[in-house]
């Protein structure tokens, strides 16, 4: 099947079919392309945004660094940023939180002083797909190398738990988790690390104004998170799919929000990917990013041949991904 190629292809097919309508209210995309939303990919190559560079920095970052561990990991995800900050490809309307962290990040500082302390954009868990579809990797690495990555630029807790949760979500579909029992595995999780700082990883990020001990700092994230599913499973069970998306689990720019409306985006289908991509870019709010999440959902539990076939040669970057695939696949 293929899942790791499908969650990677799925998350850029979803980046590029939301990228023209990141900035649009609905009512304007539903004009262009009908209440079902952008079905094909234009251009060739079909370009995409920063979030799929950034997965892109991540997954090769991971089969660069020595071993999965806070200080081999650490150095290679920040000459991965760097570079991807640098590069004249970086002209996709990059998130300023990655920008000021990046900026920050290029002095030798240890990066708990680079982070943005009070960010939890969506930019910590938009680039987070690899690290759930590596294999091999222990309970500890994974959720470690998931809120690392995130934290290098984000460092609220809500983009830590958000990263892991979207992490999570598709390694556990990529192993064959049927997508009725997510939201649930998820909300779980949330529950048991609730109070879990990985101190490891982390260092002493959590030492901010009125945080008393790192488990209070962690906690919060945790339950915007829970608190953000919650909101996911109220919207499937009233069962009313039309509409923008946003208006039932957000719009999308903070991790909880991209995190939530890409899951109900995904699981209102989660059988039909291109209408899941569709819908997620037919959204107001961070388009692109709901829909390659949606999309690296949708391609973890379906597998590669569950697109269209064409679109490997049409996407930008479609030579990284296949490199990354055919290492974990």
């Amino acid at each position: 099947m293929r899942n790791v190629a499908g969650s990677l292809y799925g998350l850029a097919y979803g980046d590029a079919l939301g990228k023209p309508t990141e900035f649009q209210d609905y009512a304007t995309i539903v004009a262009t392309y009908g209440p079902g939303g952008p079905r094909e990919l234009t251009g060739w190559p079909a370009l995409v945004t920063d979030d799929t560079q950034m997965a892109l920095a991540v997954g090769e970052s991971l089969l660069a660094a020595p071993s999965i561990t806070p200080e081999a990991l650490e150095p290679v995800l920040r000459q991965a940023f760097l570079e991807w900050a640098a590069s004249p490809d970086n002209n996709r309307a990059p998130g300023m939180t990655c920008l000021r962290a990046c900026a920050a990040l290029s002095d030798g500082r240890p990066w708990q002083r680079a982070t943005e302390a009070g960010s939890k954009g969506c930019g910590a868990n938009m680039r987070v797909t690899p690290v759930g579809l590596m294999p091999g990797l222990s309970d500890d690495q994974r959720a470690g190398a998931a809120q690392l990555q995130a934290g290098l630029t984000h460092g609220h807790p809500t983009g830590l738990a958000a990263s892991e949760l979207t992490a999570y979500a598709c390694n556990w579909l990529r192993n064959g988790l049927d997508p009725d029992d997510l939201l649930a595995a998820l909300r779980d999780r949330c529950r048991r690390q609730r109070r879990i700082y990985r101190g490891d990883w982390l260092g002493d990020l959590w030492q901010q104004p009125g945080i008393a001990e790192p488990e209070d700092f962690i906690a919060r994230g945790w339950d915007e998170c829970l608190a953000a599913l919650d909101r996911v499973e109220r919207a499937l069970a009233a069962g009313d799919f039309t509409g923008d998306p946003c208006r039932a689990t957000g719009e999308g720019w903070i991790a909880e929000e991209a995190l939530a409306t890409a899951l109900y985006c995904y699981l209102i289908s989660p059988d039909e990917p291109v209408a899941v991509l569709a819908r997620g870019a037919a959204s107001s709010g961070d388009s692109d990013s709901i829909a390659c999440l949606a999309g690296a959902f949708a391609g973890a539990s379906l597998g590669l041949n569950a697109w269209p076939s064409a679109w490997q040669n049409q996407i930008e970057y479609g030579d990284r991904l296949a490199r990354l695939a055919d290492v974990w696949d």
